[in-house]
């Protein structure tokens, strides 16, 4: 997959040091799969939610923070969304965004 873009990862895990091996790791292998479908994202990832417009929300460093992603299943692109606290997620509508 074609993650868009990993500059958003970085800005936050500069501010939030804790989050920096999850959200690498997360980056590491959403680049090298190939999820075809929503089933392969929960095959791969298991506690992920999935909201409308093929967006998933992910759960880093148990669940203090948060990860949504778009995902154009058919072009292999992975926008990311939203990355921030559980906090700051509560304030916005996951799935408009």
């Amino acid at each position: 997959m074609r993650v868009i873009t990993r500059r958003k990862l970085k800005e936050f895990y500069s501010i939030h040091a804790d989050a920096k091996s999850q959200l690498e790791s997360w980056f590491r292998e959403a680049k090298i799969a190939r999820w075809k479908t929503p089933a392969d994202v929960a095959a791969q990832f298991p506690r992920a939610d999935f909201i409308s417009g093929n967006r998933v929300v992910f759960d880093i460093v148990g669940n203090s923070y948060r990860l949504i992603v778009k995902i154009h299943y058919n072009t292999g692109l992975v926008f990311i969304r939203f990355v921030g606290t559980h906090a700051a997620y509560d304030r916005i509508n996951a799935a408009a965004i």
